[in-house]
């Protein structure tokens, strides 16, 4: 599926029938063939705005991956980048990509860091933790940033209700919640559980301080509004 190196459909069916963590570790060889691998158009519009924010030192990626956004920490930081992730898969695929990274085999829920970073990113992960979890996770992620450190993280506009993109969304995440009901172990990933709103007060009980930057490169809706923006939380 998707392109002669993509997965096939028997293989896409087999991680969805895995749990997050096995399943990414079946499709991690052929991920970067896949729509689910953050774009490159993401990634440099995220480049692009950090980079008046800097300058930044030391750089973790949350939930790696195959190591996509260890680019953008090489952009935007002088010092050591690292990535932390679940799938021994994904992190296989990101040494070989990043061989001068750490890289670190952990839950993002737990990060195992002591204050040692000036800058964390994340692309595309937040829809595998469900809401009540997300608050454990920017606590993570608050403990490992140096005082004065970043979160940052791009959150695309929600489709426009109706559209076809809001029912696609929709019938995804109704898929996975009946999935979820009748087979074991879960697989969570859901693309409606992640809203503006509920993650800008999470991540102020959290303790950040947080901003919204558009990304121009990406465009704006009929209303003016960007198609995206990046979510920039700084530790007090």
């Amino acid at each position: 599926m998707f392109s002669p190196e993509g997965p096939t459909l028997r293989e896409l069916t087999v991680q969805a029938l895995s749990s997050v963590e096995h399943g990414y570790d079946l499709l991690a060889d052929r991920f970067d063939a896949t729509p689910f691998r953050t774009p490159d158009r993401l990634l440099g519009a995220v480049a692009d705005a950090l980079e008046p924010l800097g300058p930044f030192g030391s750089g973790l990626d949350v939930c790696c991956g195959t190591g996509a956004g260890l680019a953008v920490l090489r952009s935007v930081c002088a010092g050591p980048v690292t990535g932390v992730d679940f799938s021994t898969g994904m992190l296989a695929r990101a040494r070989a990509a990043h061989p001068g990274a750490t890289l670190v085999r952990a839950d993002a829920r737990t990060l195992p860091f002591a204050p040692a970073f000036d800058l964390a990113v994340s692309f595309g992960a937040f829809g595998h933790f469900l809401p009540a979890e997300q608050q454990t996770l920017f606590r993570a992620v608050h403990a490992s940033l140096r005082p004065g450190g970043t979160l940052a993280f791009p959150l695309p506009a929600p489709p426009r209700v109706g559209s076809a993109p809001y029912w696609t969304l929709w019938a995804f995440d109704t898929t996975m919640r009946v999935r979820n009901a009748l087979w074991h172990p879960p697989f969570v990933m859901y693309y409606r559980t992640f809203r503006l709103a509920d993650v800008h007060h999470r991540l102020e009980t959290a303790g950040f301080h947080v901003e919204l930057l558009p990304l121009p490169s990406l465009g704006t809706r009929e209303d003016g509004s960007p198609r995206c923006r990046l979510v920039v939380a700084r530790k007090a």
